[in-house]
């Protein structure tokens, strides 16, 4: 596989891809979450577009559990970590059984009010744990326009790359991201030389499959993980338009009342850090603009002018 074939932003051939290819959608939310519909529904879909899934609910595992009951699915278990700053992991687990201990031991003892609710643990105390599991760690949408992406200022650009060096790899199209975001994600996958994943972060069916991860292997968990891992895997996806993610954003906000308070805090907390961020970085080019204005005016008078 050529380095440049593993990421293309495309509208996924999912009938043509599946001839040939073990294809997933590697992050999607039921009922459990924020999602919008069952997973009854959510397997069906899937049924249908001829593709695995991996739900991955907010701090949340019966929607993965349940999908598992259906045999004729290529099901990928997995949960998306809201950390304590607000930014979101991704972790996917060879077994549904290694995904419960890690919810059982990990992640139940330090849930907040709710599933939306950020966890008690930060995101380095996160991946910690993940790690003592057989798991693929994937930071999703790392450049969002929030802070749910890892590269935010709330982390200072050493945080992040060391961060960046403990996780598996990186979600490099996500179809409810913008086009732009999705551009840097997809550079820092290549950049970072680890693995690339995509999936729709579908909230609604008619998001499923816009953004899928695909490999040529068997169409087993084992396998597929194995291929993620090894950066034998492809992504192929293209973003959802901005009116369907504007009605979709709606319904996902009344469905979470419950969180509003916590998502207001954290927003507040987000605001103040980028705006002392930005303030920050325009002193700082102020004083070397100055610098560079005084070194000139000296260098004139050096020589008499």
């Amino acid at each position: 596989m050529h380095s440049n074939d593993r990421v293309q932003f495309a509208k996924p051939d999912l009938a043509l891809l599946a001839e040939n290819h073990t294809v997933v959608d590697l992050h999607f939310h039921s009922t459990y979450s924020d999602g919008l519909n069952r997973i009854p529904k959510i397997a069906a879909r899937a049924r249908k577009l001829g593709i695995g899934i991996a739900i991955t609910d907010h701090n949340e595992i019966r929607g993965a559990l349940e999908i598992e009951q259906y045999d004729d699915l290529l099901t990928i278990p997995g949960i998306e970590l809201t950390v304590a700053e607000g930014s979101h992991l991704l972790v996917y687990f060879y077994t549904t059984k290694a995904l419960r201990r890690f919810y059982e031991k990990e992640v139940a003892p330090h849930m907040g009010q709710g599933v939306m609710h950020s966890l008690r643990l930060t995101m380095v105390e996160a991946i910690e744990r993940a790690r003592r599991y057989d798991c693929v760690i994937i930071f999703p949408h790392p450049y969002c326009a929030m802070y749910t992406g890892i590269c935010n200022v709330q982390f200072s650009e050493a945080q992040v790359g060391r961060m960046l060096e403990t996780v598996d790899g990186v979600e490099v199209i996500n179809a409810n991201n913008m086009s732009k975001w999705n551009l840097k994600c997809a550079v820092l996958g290549f950049n970072l030389g680890k693995a690339m994943v995509g999936g729709s972060d579908g909230h609604a069916l008619h998001h499923m499959g816009r953004a899928v991860s695909f490999a040529d292997c068997a169409a087993n968990r084992h396998d597929f993980l194995d291929a993620v891992r090894h950066h034998a895997n492809q992504v192929v996806g293209k973003e959802i338009p901005l009116l369907h993610k504007v009605t979709t954003n709606g319904l996902k906000i009344r469905k979470s009342i419950g969180n509003c308070p916590d998502l207001f805090e954290k927003n507040i907390r987000y605001g103040r850090t980028f705006i002392n961020a930005k303030s920050k970085a325009l002193c700082g080019r102020i004083q070397r603009r100055v610098g560079q204005h005084v070194k000139t005016q000296d260098l004139w008078s050096h020589f008499g002018m």
